[in-house]
Parts: C-alpha cells; sequence; structure tokens
C-alpha cells in the first residue's frame, strides 16, 4: 500500500483486524518519526534471521521492534503500536562477471498489533511472497500495469485473477510459457480442473 490512510487503520480495527503495512517515503513525516525512533530508541525486541543462500544468492534480515512509539502526530496515529525496522543485506552472483554484488536496504513499517520479532519477521516474508507469487505475475506476465483500459477495469482484474487461480489451481509454475502455449492450443485451456 503505497500512501497509508489512517482511516485504513480504523476500518481494519473496526472489522476486527490489525495490520502491519510499510511506511514509504511519500508520508514524509512518518517516514522520518520511524528513522528518528530507530536511532535514538533502543528496540525492545530484536530478531536476526538466519542467513539464507539460495540459487546465486545469499541473504540476511534483522527485524528491530519499537513498541509504543513516540510519533509526532500522536492522536493521528493512536492505533500504531509498533514501529518496525526490517534491515536488509543480499549478495548477488553476476553470471557475466562472477563477481558478487551486495546491496543493502532498511524498511520501516507500522502495525497495529504487538507481535514478536520473529513473527514480524515472518508476516513480513509472507507478505513478499504473496507480493511475488500473485500481484508481481499479474503486473509483469499478465501485463496488468501496461493496461489501458479505463472503463471499469476491475472487472479485468477480478479475470485475471480468475485466470491465475485456474492456473495455480492447476499446478502450472511458468504462467508465462502457459499463457504463450494456451494462445497456441485452445484444447490445452479446456483441460483445466475446474473448467467444467
Amino acid at each position: 500500500m503505497p500512501f497509508i490512510a489512517k482511516k485504513t487503520l480504523h476500518t481494519a480495527k473496526e472489522t476486527g483486524n490489525e495490520v502491519i503495512v510499510q511506511v514509504k517515503g511519500n508520508q514524509k513525516t512518518l517516514f522520518r518519526d520511524c528513522q528518528r525512533i530507530s536511532e535514538t530508541s533502543l528496540p525492545d525486541d530484536i530478531y536476526q534471521e538466519p542467513v539464507t543462500k539460495t540459487r546465486n544468492r545469499i541473504e540476511s534480515r534483522q527485524v528491530k521492534l519499537f513498541i509504543a512509539p513516540a510519533l509526532t502526530d500522536a492522536k493521528e496515529w493512536a492505533l500504531v503500536k509498533v514501529v518496525v525496522k526490517v534491515e536488509r543485506s543480499r549478495q548477488l552472483f553476476q553470471t557475466k562477471t562472477k563477481t558478487w554484488k551486495k546491496s543493502d536496504e532498511i524498511s520501516f513499517y507500522i502495525s497495529t498489533i504487538v507481535l514478536s520479532a520473529p513473527e514480524f519477521c515472518q508476516a513480513i516474508r509472507d507478505h513478499w511472497g504473496i507480493e511475488n507469487r500473485n500481484h508481481y505475475v499479474r503486473d509483469v506476465t499478465m501485463g496488468e500495469d501496461k493496461s489501458r483500459i479505463r472503463t471499469n477495469p476491475h472487472i479485468f482484474a477480478k479475470l485475471r485473477s480468475f485466470a491465475l487461480n485456474i492456473l495455480r489451481k492447476n499446478k502450472v509454475d511458468n504462467i508465462s510459457l502457459e499463457l504463450f502455449e494456451n494462445s497456441m492450443n485452445l484444447d490445452n485451456v479446456l483441460n483445466y480442473v475446474g473448467i467444467f
């Protein structure tokens, strides 16, 4: 969610839900508050995730929690119980140059619920799993970001979700390749489980 509306936090609470959301630079005061809190306060909990090594990638992350943060607009952000700081360190192997490229990143999150640092780490990781598995596929493979549809775009978004769910139900791993094969052979589409 690029812009955190205070109303979103209230709506979540009113419906019995909790929210963990990333703070982006477009909310300057809140973002600066998160930076200030992390620089001037001792964390209430810290979790160092074990280093993960996958194909051409080494990653580690550290999560720091700041409970009951003193935010500039305290009344406006009264539902915020925790500021979470996530420090990611990545090394990516560049196959062309045969070297490792290092990158570091710091992200801030606010939360309406108090969890432990390992629980926040897992929740944030799970969110990015959904982002990579669903939204990225819709944006890149299905061209949602490039779509020029201006009249009722939500209808086509639902159709993309429907198509993606059918592909996932049929255990398709490579969505792009499957879409290409479907365009070449309509019988392929009609043989999916869940169509009829």
